[in-house]
């Protein structure tokens, strides 16, 4: 299981597993749910009560007279980027330490092959190629160092979390990630010796997936059935605006649309039980369509804000010192994953300027770096809020993993709902007026 799995709570992930229709929305399809008919595994969630795991921690596979064993490892960060009041019952345990753990019990069972499906994994410095994606080009990120501390008894990882697109070898364990949203199949071949158990050989490849195939008719029926369904939820209008919100960004690197982004989860988490945030910053990569003005109302419809935002992260507000401000701007330019599109979207009160002539690592002009006007404070700390693909590094903003005190929040499409609901009226595109480019 993944950090989303647990994104309304252990109760609901239990209800996922066993069956049974949703306390609030009920089973809106008409058709009795029984429960999913594949086996959730935790291994290094357990309740704080008993040390129990909430499923078990592993599952054991049959191939003749070998065995196989599958151990389930979710994200150890789950607390930081879910809302808490769903499982402060629980612990969320070191990946390694966990799988290190259960080898003597896998080896005593006769289990000489294992397999840990883990959400979890890094980055590379490489393109999406199926080339590329069938090597380690400079794996940096949480899962080297797992992987690194891992009892040498466990042959693959097969990873997810961070889309990242991998197949190799790292310290003698093979590792595997097949990106996102379908792009690639990872393909697995094992040879295990029947006599001595231990796995003798792997082909593995990362394939792409191509469209150019026909549909699969029992699928594109079960999409059509609940495009058909979905589509009052869909057109439920969460407000308006008066012209269309562009993602496109000036020469300063500022959009429209992403100053609205910011400004709604700045909104949603500055309250004091909710993160008392004081601003909010937006990857724009997050930012997937414009918000466009429809005719004659400028509705905007819940459909459309989830084209704009569509991965459903979760907001997490840290503590970061001033320093940290000035450091993660500055990432801006030394990220060789973003691109042209690198400049991160600000929220209202935030404001610096930046020089395009200045040299890496020094573009950005601390004294011009304010909040509400006022100069932060290198030694002083700040409450900032961004989503949980930012706050674990995403695109390379890895001063962000050193922030403190995390709090987990709404995903990121409810605070923008909120944020349309909380307007008096329709709302304008907010000004380009943030951030400053200078020669």
């Amino acid at each position: 299981m993944g950090n989303h799995e647990f994104d309304e709570g252990e109760v609901e992930l239990q209800r996922m597993q066993n069956g049974g229709c949703h306390p609030v929305d009920d089973c809106q399809d008409g058709d009795p749910f029984l429960g999913a008919d594949f086996g959730f595994l935790a291994a290094n969630v357990k309740y704080k009560a008993d040390n129990r795991t909430i499923f078990p921690p592993y599952a054991i596979k049959r191939f003749g007279n070998v065995k196989v064993a599958f151990v389930g490892m979710t994200l150890e960060g789950t607390p930081t980027i879910v809302t808490p009041a769903g499982i402060s019952h629980l612990n969320f345990l070191d990946e390694a330490d966990t799988v290190n753990a259960l080898v003597p019990e896998l080896k005593k069972q006769g289990v000489e092959t294992i397999v840990v499906l883990m959400h979890e994994g890094g980055s590379t410095s490489a393109a999406l190629t199926e080339k590329s994606s069938n090597e380690c080009v400079s794996p940096t990120g949480p899962l080297p160092e797992i992987v690194s501390r891992t009892n040498p008894e466990v042959d693959i990882y097969i990873t997810g979390h961070t889309n990242w697109a991998v197949n190799c070898r790292l310290f003698g364990i093979h590792v595997t990630g097949a990106a996102h949203q379908g792009r690639l199949i990872t393909d697995l071949d094992l040879t295990i010796d029947t006599i001595t158990k231990e796995l003798v050989h792997t082909r593995i490849a990362n394939r792409i997936a191509h469209r150019d195939i026909a549909k699969d008719a029992a699928q594109t029926g079960l999409v059509d059935k609940y495009r058909t369904l979905s589509a009052p939820l869909a057109n439920r209008v969460i407000g308006q605006i008066t012209a269309t919100v562009s993602r496109t960004q000036n020469a300063a690197g500022e959009s429209s649309l992403g100053n609205l982004i910011a400004d709604s989860q700045l909104l949603a988490t500055t309250p004091v039980p909710l993160g008392n945030a004081v601003m909010a910053f937006m990857n724009p990569g997050g930012i997937r369509a414009d918000l466009n003005f429809v005719p004659p109302n400028g509705d905007v419809t819940y459909g459309a804000a989830f084209a704009v935002q569509p991965f459903g992260n979760s907001l997490v507000t840290m503590t970061l010192k001033g320093s940290h401000i000035d450091t993660l701007l500055e990432q801006q330019f030394d990220n060789p994953t973003l691109g042209a599109s690198r400049m991160l979207q600000v929220s209202n009160g935030f404001t610096y300027e930046w020089s395009a002539s200045a040299p890496t690592g020094s573009k950005v002009n601390p004294a011009s770096i304010k909040l509400n006007g006022v100069t932060i404070d290198p030694d002083a700390d700040y409450r900032v809020t961004v989503n949980n693909f930012l706050a674990d590094g995403g695109d390379n903003f890895l001063v962000l993993t050193q922030g403190r005190s995390r709090l987990g929040g709404d995903v990121d499409l409810d605070a923008v709902e909120k944020y349309f609901l909380a307007q008096p009226g329709p709302v304008s595109p907010p000004a380009l007026n943030r951030i400053t480019r200078l020669p």
